[in-house]
This record gives structure tokens, sequence and C-alpha cells, in this order.
């Protein structure tokens, strides 16, 4: 039953980036959809309703892009607890550290494996 709700979780959250692209008037590109909920997820987040979709769902809301918000946000006020107003900006980061580096890294080694269009 978990693997059900997280697919329908997750699965539920792509869909909706995939309408905004393809449903809205005005040209949305994935570059929007990224920010859009990124930012979403912090905002819902910083309210305290992304944790409880979290225990319903589990990977199916913290891998999607909400989740990378989420985990901004909760970073974030962790940072502020102990460190105060600087902790703010190092708890998102150290928060999102593994995630940003992997990406960074597996970016990297995809550059030099394959080579560009010109």
């Amino acid at each position: 039953m978990d693997f059900l709700l997280s697919f329908l979780v997750g699965g539920v959250i792509c869909v909706i980036g995939q309408l905004m692209m393809d449903l809205t008037s005005f040209r949305v590109t994935p570059a929007h959809v990224l920010v859009s909920f990124v930012t979403a997820g912090a905002l819902i987040s910083g309210f305290g309703v992304y944790e409880k979709l979290v225990e319903l769902a589990g990977t199916g809301a913290t891998l999607p892009l909400t989740g990378f918000g989420h985990l901004l946000t909760q970073g974030a006020i962790e940072g502020f607890k102990q460190k105060g107003i600087l902790g703010l900006l190092g708890g998102g980061i150290a928060n999102t550290a593994t995630g940003i580096s992997v990406a960074i890294i597996a970016g990297y080694i995809i550059a030099l494996i394959f080579k560009p269009k010109g």
C-alpha cells in the first residue's frame, strides 16, 4: 500500500507540472515549473502542511521538486533555531548538500560522456 500511495502522490505532482505546461495560454517552460514547484514546496512546508504529506506518501512527496523546497525550508528552520539569523541560509544548504552535490557530479560526468549538438 505504501508503494501505491507514494506512486500516486508523486504522479499527481508530476501531472500538475505537465498540465501547467500543456494547458496554459502563455508559454510555461520546464524552468517555470521548476521554480514554481520548489517555491510551492517551500511555502507549503513553511505552513507545516508538507510534513504531513511526507508522512503519508514518503518518497512520493520527497522526490519531486516540491520535496527540494520542503528540505530547504526545514533546513532553514532548523538552522535558525540553532544559530539564529545566520543559520537561515546555512541550514537550507546543509540540508540539501547531498542532493546538490550529486546533481553537480552527475551533470559533469554526463557532460564528459556526451557531445553537445552544434
